[in-house]
């Protein structure tokens, strides 16, 4: 099977084309830690994994995308852009989560203990999902706060995320608890959970934990940008 994965929920912008049908797995990526900027850097790098891995965009089987959570404007980017090919190619968009996608980095060296994913959300807030050991979700994902994610941790979690050295301070953990402080999941990762997830029960539909920070605008006044 080979999908083009795409990932701008968080800070990075990435595209991957990969290929699992040959003896070799195929993979051609590219990414950049940007903040901002989505929509003008993802069209480029798309283009960029297509000419590297010498597919045309009929030879792919699926499309990958990133649902969140993440920031509200670059999960849109990546959503639209990926729903357009589904659309024109009439091939299946499979939605996978940045916190799915982060727990699927995590090596099987690590003793098979179960994995609390956590990224910074917004001041206190954390956005997590716990994993088996199997990396199997064993919860919804939400929003907690630092002090009731210290205060709840069983002692055999261990933890992964941009917010899991908070985490960890908060509850006395030692360092050899942090698998890694990653603040977005690797596109490698994205595109190889979507090679196993299931289209139909994996839409590509936008995964808000909490509402946006925007003011509705007053009937008869031009919200100035």
């Amino acid at each position: 099977m080979r999908v083009l994965a795409i990932d701008t929920a968080l800070a990075n912008c990435a595209a991957a084309v990969l290929d699992d049908g040959a003896d070799t797995p195929c993979l051609a990526e590219v990414s950049a830690e940007i903040g901002r900027g989505h929509a003008e850097r993802l069209m480029d790098m798309i283009g960029d994994v297509m000419a590297e891995s010498s597919t045309a965009f009929t030879d792919l089987d699926r499309v990958v995308v990133t649902t969140g959570p993440g920031s509200f404007t670059g999960m849109r980017v990546g959503l639209s852009v990926a729903r357009g090919f589904g659309l024109v190619l009439s091939k299946p968009v499979v939605g996978v989560t940045t916190l799915a996608a982060i727990a699927r980095s995590i090596p099987v060296e690590t003793g098979g203990a179960p994995v609390l994913v956590a990224l910074d959300g917004k001041g206190d807030e954390v956005y997590c999902q716990d994993f088996g050991p199997d990396l199997e979700p064993m919860s919804e994902p939400c929003v907690r706060t630092i002090q009731e994610l210290a205060d709840t941790l069983d002692r055999s979690v261990r933890l992964i995320g941009s917010a899991a050295r908070r985490i960890a301070l908060a509850a006395g953990r030692p360092e050899d608890d942090i698998l890694s402080d990653m603040a977005y999941p690797q596109i490698s990762d994205v595109a190889r959970l979507g090679l196993v997830t299931d289209p139909k029960t994996s839409a590509a539909v936008p995964l808000y934990l909490r509402p946006p920070d925007a003011t509705p605008q007053k009937k008869g006044r031009i919200e100035r940008q």
